[in-house]
């Protein structure tokens, strides 16, 4: 018998998948906990357009991601900062303020997570940061500090 499953079975396979299983474990234990149904014909041809449009929704996050990667790349960020002796900050640049600095200055949207900082800036200068938009797409971000008041 040939089953859809509806939710990842361990040893069986993942959601979305078609697998041939026992009558009887199709009908008496997928089945009937909802973990799968039949694989008809019209179910099979759902599953098909839903991979599809789903298929079609990656591409365009895809196309999407390269092209704010691309803005990104020629963006410079300035970030200013109280600081002592030596150009050292009182405090820290974080990936919020980045973020929060690229939402106001450039209207770029980007969660902070996604700002890849090996730990956080406390220090005048300039910084490259790597931001990854998609999981196959990452760009670099040039990062200005600047002393507060001195521009």
């Amino acid at each position: 018998m040939k089953v859809i499953l509806l939710t990842e079975v361990k040893k069986l396979g993942k959601k979305g998948d078609v697998v041939e299983v026992a009558e009887g474990y199709g009908r008496n234990y997928l089945i009937a906990k909802g973990l799968a149904v039949e694989a008809t014909e019209g179910k099979l041809k759902e599953l098909k357009e839903q991979k599809e449009a789903r298929d079609r929704r990656k591409e365009k996050e895809l196309m999407e991601a390269r092209a704010l990667a691309e803005k990104i790349k020629s963006i410079e960020v300035v970030l200013y900062g109280k600081c002592g002796e030596n150009g050292k900050l009182f405090g820290a640049i974080t990936s919020k303020d980045i973020a929060d600095a690229l939402e106001g200055a450039h209207k770029i949207k980007i969660d902070k997570r996604k700002i890849e900082l090996k730990e956080n800036i406390k220090a005048l200068g300039v910084y490259p940061v790597d931001i990854k938009l998609h999981p196959e797409v990452s760009t670099r971000l040039k990062v200005v500090v600047k002393e507060e008041g001195r521009g």
